[in-house]
């Protein structure tokens, strides 16, 4: 019987083991492949957008009103009472502030009794010349007697004609002792406190209208011409997610010396409560006669030998079409496509010469390694 030696039984056990491992590790690539095969294969998608070809132009901007009066007393004085404080909402016929009437109303009390004297003098004349002119048709006086007293008629009725005007321009300067707001708006600023003395014109109480408000921004020389003639919106900071149109309504005629740039103002006739006094905003200038494009990358382009077209795959089913696409222009890394595929369609960028159409897919949009 022959001799089997200790060193050959080792070998044959470990034949047999590595054996066992190749077949399991086959099994497992197997059963990966055969996942693998069941999910669809993995191909990485870019998302189409489209765009104006021409690149917007934005500008930082603030808002403010359209029209920002100084508001003023039309007549000199002490302040008494000032009744409005910054930021505070004001409306029509609503009193800001009054100065002290005690001067004022002695004016006016001056100013009726001089037109209760002069009443008295035209009554008087009225009846003098009365006289006067009966004497005259009797023979009794001369005619230089008559021309007396019409002279003094006249004069009586001049004084009472200028007592009724300074009657009236007192009651004028009473009123005008309160600063009253003629149009709903906003206080910005307020120049003066009670007892302080300010003339005639000072500007006391400054209120901005909340009924039209404009976005003020600087525009460079270069794109004074674009700012004319583009469509122009304005997102606020605050909301960056909410557009107002907005269009140009007046642009400075010269630069600014230290910036060199022109403020250009834009309304917003579709202004919101939203839209605050003194809020930072953003103005985009686009040009509307541009031609919607989609960028993409140059390796997502397949051809049959039909023209251009792309693979956009399905996320939920796992399906992939081909669509012919009309190609605008080829760059180094890209390509600009016009039509053929949807807004926001997932589009096959690489490995689409490998593709078949009745193959299933899974999308994912980056690499990992």
């Amino acid at each position: 019987m022959p001799r089997i030696s200790k060193s050959s039984s080792r070998n044959n056990g470990l034949a047999v083991v590595s054996l066992m491992v190749s077949a399991l590790a086959l099994g497992a690539c197997s059963k990966e492949q055969a996942q693998e095969g069941e999910k669809g294969r993995p191909v990485l998608v870019a998302t189409v957008h489209y765009q104006s070809q021409s690149p917007e132009r934005s500008f930082v901007g603030t808002i403010r009103p359209r029209i920002e009066t100084d508001m003023g007393f039309r007549v000199p004085g002490k302040v008494a009472k000032r009744l409005v404080e910054v930021g505070q909402i004001v409306d029509v016929g609503q009193p800001l502030a009054t100065l002290d009437e005690v001067d004022l109303k002695l004016q006016a009390e001056q100013a009726e009794a001089e037109f209760r004297a002069a009443t008295g003098v035209l009554a008087q004349a009225s009846a003098a010349e009365g006289r006067a002119k009966e004497l005259r048709a009797k023979g009794w006086s001369t005619e230089a007697q008559l021309d007396q007293v019409k002279a003094a008629g006249d004069e009586a009725r001049a004084r009472l004609n200028r007592a009724e005007r300074s009657v009236e321009l007192t009651k004028n300067s009473l009123s005008y002792a309160q600063i009253v707001a003629d149009t709903r708006g906003v206080v910005t600023a307020t120049l003066i406190e009670p007892g302080q003395v300010v003339a005639s014109g000072q500007t006391a109480i400054r209120v901005a209208r909340s009924a039209e408000k404009e976005a003020v921004v600087a525009v460079p020389e270069t794109l004074v011409a674009f700012a004319k003639s583009g469509q122009a919106s304005v997102t606020l900071w605050s909301e960056p997610n909410k557009k107002y149109a907005a269009k140009l309504r007046e642009i400075a005629p010269t630069a600014d010396p230290a910036t060199r740039t022109y403020l250009a103002k834009f309304s917003l006739p579709g202004a919101d409560d939203a839209v605050s006094l003194g809020m930072t905003a953003t103005l985009t200038l686009a040009d509307p006669a541009t031609e919607q494009v989609a960028r993409l990358p140059l390796s997502a382009l397949f051809s049959q030998g039909n023209g251009p077209a792309l693979y956009v795959a399905d996320a939920k089913t796992g399906e992939v079409s081909l669509k012919p696409v009309a190609v605008k222009a080829y760059e180094t890394k890209d390509v600009i496509i016009t039509s053929g595929v949807e807004e926001g369609a997932s589009v096959v960028v690489l490995g689409v010469q490998k593709l078949d159409p009745a193959q299933k897919v899974r999308v994912v949009s980056s690499l990992s390694f």
